[in-house]
């Protein structure tokens, strides 16, 4: 094993070791470690603020760009480009997901941004697949979900200070929309973290996402770091959500003491969940969180982009849209109290129903 340094490391940015896996052309071995800059949506070097004009013409060069080589029949055409993109770390994360889902690690990969990737892994090629709409798009979910969230636990937390805050994520990976969303409450709402003992829970069948995101939660926490001085710990829990008995029993232990509990799902549980299982999981929040509990998740649209997408994507996401995810959470005791549109996929904050 071998361990792979960025050498040119932006200032007031964390790094972190995380394994990519088999690199192929890339370079990258199986169990080479390689630095990587670790999210913060709070710092300037990931910042992402497009406005609605700007995404809308985004959106309608999406739509008239030609797919690549579309002259050429299926069969040819996707082991041509499997060829012609050789070498690239970020499509041969996408390429890996087709009929299933993109795992933790190479959707991190996707969340850093062109000008973030290192040289280290990374190739041109990586950089014009991480300025596509599409990968923007993810960029912004995560920008999205943190601050949802922190905005939903703002009043908690404040009403209740220095009470434990637990912080439940299915299907989670590295849990960056957990660890962003303390990141922006220490930004807007300084001291309110302070003197709390803070726990991340990751549910995940995977184990590589969650290893990464407790190293970056330790650079993070390191002197000069975004989180320095906060008790934060982020503990990984192999599950996942076609069996709601680890989360049950989690939810029961957190609400034995006076811990402010809320949980998340990005590009996770309503994006790949069918309805059975997503009911299954919201029956569970509603019968073992506590009377304030938020639920903060990403759910696929079911527009022409995202079919756009789908013609060259195989990742097995189910676009339902907001309007059917409203019905299916309103059958189970949960409203959608406040929704973002993006490209690709919607972001939303559910509550009790009344």
């Amino acid at each position: 094993m071998s361990i792979r340094q960025e050498k040119n490391k932006k200032p007031g940015v964390s790094y972190a070791l995380g394994q990519l896996g088999p690199g192929g052309q890339t370079g990258v071995g199986a169990k080479d470690e390689i630095e990587l800059p670790v999210v913060d949506v709070t710092h300037p070097a990931f910042a992402l603020a497009p406005t609605d004009a700007e995404l809308t013409a985004a959106v309608a060069r999406f739509l008239k760009e030609p797919q690549p080589l579309a002259g050429l029949p299926e069969f040819l055409r996707r082991p041509l480009l499997r060829f012609l993109l050789r070498g690239s770390v970020l499509a041969r994360g996408i390429q890996s997901a087709e009929g299933g889902f993109l795992s933790g690690m190479n959707t991190y990969l996707l969340k850093l941004g062109p000008d973030n990737l290192g040289a280290a892994y990374a190739r041109p090629i990586d950089r014009r697949i991480a300025a596509a709409l599409p990968v923007m798009a993810v960029r912004l979910r995560l920008a999205d979900m943190a601050t949802l969230l922190a905005e939903a636990l703002g009043p908690t937390l404040e009403a209740r200070p220095r009470h434990p805050l637990r912080l439940v994520n299915i299907a989670g990976g590295p849990a960056m929309d957990s660890l962003n969303a303390l990141l922006v409450l220490r930004r807007d709402r300084p001291g309110v973290l302070d003197g709390r003992r803070i726990q991340i829970d990751v549910l995940d069948r995977d184990g590589d996402g969650p290893a990464f995101g407790a190293r970056a939660l330790t650079a993070l926490r390191a002197d000069g770091g975004p989180l320095h001085g906060l008790d934060v710990q982020l503990r990984h829990i192999r599950a996942d959500w076609t069996e709601t008995g680890p989360l049950r029993d989690l939810l029961r232990a957190a609400r034995i003491g006076t811990a402010v509990i809320a949980g998340s799902s990005e590009g996770g549980l309503f994006e790949y969940g069918t309805d059975a299982e997503i009911e299954a999981n919201l029956d569970c929040l509603r019968d073992e969180a506590p009377s304030h509990f938020v639920m903060v998740g990403s759910v696929t649209r079911a527009d022409e982009p995202v079919q756009r997408l789908r013609e060259t994507s195989r990742v097995a996401t189910r676009p339902r849209g907001l309007a059917a995810f409203r019905a299916l959470a309103a059958r189970c005791g949960w409203r959608v109290a406040r929704a973002i549109e993006r490209p690709f996929s919607d972001h939303l904050v559910l509550a009790r129903a009344p």
